[in-house]
């Protein structure tokens, strides 16, 4: 699942792997979420750029679908492109809380994270279970709350105790 964390329309592109099927590439409104469905054994990679911006890689999710002992392989790659805040940011198991201290979990919020292949020789990629992940893109929208502060009028006791 895409999750799209703030009111940027983004394209995601998916490139796969020599010989196996090529994915069309989908568009994810502001603060949407889309279900990508991956065919069997599918590996490859995939990336977002925001509407009306060049189509250049960026921050890369990276998978592999089925492979040893039927796990799900998954990493958060910024070798490509590591001045990147509008795309990929982070890969998780579905159904996984990524604020857990046990959650497998590719890349961060933010950026400089040591939790993502930074250089070709990082060991960053994750294994689940899981037949799906969650990938969040771009940074997250920070929205001001309104404040509706009511006054009440105090009566003060006084005297001894």
């Amino acid at each position: 699942m895409f999750v799209n964390q703030n009111s940027e329309t983004r394209n995601v592109v998916f490139t796969a792997n020599a010989g196996l099927e090529q994915l069309e590439p989908v568009q994810i409104q502001g603060l949407d979420t889309y279900n990508q469905t991956f065919p069997t054994g599918w590996i490859g990679n995939f990336y977002s750029y925001n509407e009306g911006a060049e189509n250049v890689p960026g921050m890369l999710g990276e998978v592999r679908f089925d492979g040893f002992a039927e796990q799900l392989y998954f990493d958060v790659s910024s070798i490509v492109n590591n001045e990147d805040t509008s795309g990929v940011k982070m890969l998780y198991p579905l159904n996984e809380n990524p604020k857990s201290s046990t959650a497998k979990v590719s890349g961060c919020l933010h950026k400089n994270c040591k939790n993502q292949y930074n250089a070709p020789d990082d060991i960053a990629t994750q294994s689940t279970s899981s037949s799906a992940l969650v990938c969040l893109l771009g940074e997250p929208e920070v929205v001001e709350r309104r404040r509706k502060v009511e006054l009440f009028s105090r009566d003060y006791v006084t005297g001894a105790i």
